[in-house]
């Protein structure tokens, strides 16, 4: 099995928070097996440190932000946003040498959400937090959901519509139409797969949704743990998006937010989400009975016409040099 994370693992952005999560108090989040605290500066910009005091390695997370600093705790260590050690109170007289530092994350704000990327991780396309043309500008966040399997299984769980009829039946799906179009998987620029037209029946599509009908399709995986979908119901135009964004915690539990894209102005927040949180309830206990946790190699388990994107999802991993939440390729 893999053990560490891989240079390819580390060449990508992921989501540790919700924005409106981190406020005044540090905020201490997990990725990759990695303890990182959030917290905001003066000027309220997000700052990421490894939650690890350099001096006896307590949890910066317990710790205070005070005029702009993050105080440590135990011995009151304070630490700038840059992760430089201005003030030890037990030698106040004293300028802390450089090497007193914390060891600092960078954090972009997108979609509702704050992404860590590590030291090299590029700010640029197809690696950084995406953006989005042409979908609607509303913008709601759901979750989190905390999963006991690797974020690749709930990627792969996004891309498959085959369940539609037995996981979400009377939402998504139903059991007198639960054969799968056939679909092409296609590769955008940057090598990504995706199905750019996909039909699907569903009693339900959305919160809003009052009366089954037909919805187009679209996806687009994101990156080694997060995807796209976009939705639109035939006649009446309307168009949704959900993108799935997912951080891994450890090779074996995850975290789960969506992004709804939608032009609804009629339903609250809390509807929407409910609805989302409905969906993904049924999900979960699957996700969770899943064996092995970590996603498998093509060959390690059986496939079939349906299974198209999911194989070209595995795939892509593996030629782009993805480790995290893989068995052993």
């Amino acid at each position: 099995m893999t053990a560490e994370r891989s240079g390819a693992d580390l060449d990508w952005w992921y989501p540790v928070a919700a924005a409106q999560a981190l406020r005044d108090a540090p905020l201490g989040v997990e990725w990759m097996g990695e303890a990182i605290v959030l917290w905001r500066d003066a000027g309220g910009v997000p700052v990421a440190f490894t939650d690890r005091c350099p001096h006896r390695g307590a949890r910066l997370s317990l710790g205070r932000v005070h005029g702009g600093l993050l105080e440590c705790a135990y011995h009151g260590w304070r630490f700038d946003p840059a992760g430089r050690c201005v003030a030890v109170p037990a030698v106040p007289a004293s300028t802390p040498p450089a090497g007193h530092c914390a060891e600092h994350w960078r954090v972009q704000d997108a979609h509702g959400l704050l992404w860590v990327g590590a030291a090299g991780a590029p700010d640029t396309a197809p690696h950084a937090p995406p953006s989005f043309v042409g979908l609607p500008s509303r913008e709601v966040v759901c979750g989190p959901y905390d999963v006991a399997t690797s974020a690749p299984r709930v990627v792969e769980n996004f891309l498959d519509t085959a369940h539609f009829g037995f996981v979400h039946e009377g939402f998504l799906g139903e059991r007198s139409q639960t054969a799968v179009p056939d679909y092409t998987v296609q590769a955008d620029a940057s090598g990504r797969p995706g199905v750019p037209a996909y039909r699907a029946w569903q009693p339900r599509s959305s919160s809003a949704a009052v009366a089954g009908g037909w919805v187009d399709y679209r996806y687009q995986v994101l990156g080694p743990s997060s995807a796209l979908l976009v939705k639109q119901a035939e006649g009446d135009g309307t168009t949704e998006a959900y993108a799935l964004w997912v951080c891994p915690l450890s090779h074996e539990s995850c975290r789960v937010w969506f992004t709804l894209f939608t032009s609804d102005t009629v339903r609250g927040a809390d509807e929407l989400r409910a609805f989302q949180d409905l969906i993904f309830s049924q999900d979960r206990p699957i996700l969770e009975s899943q064996r092995p946790r970590r996603l498998p190699s093509v060959q390690d388990e059986r496939h079939g016409a349906a299974d198209r994107l999911s194989v070209a999802y595995r795939r892509w991993l593996q030629a782009a040099g993805v480790t995290w939440g893989l068995a052993e390729f």
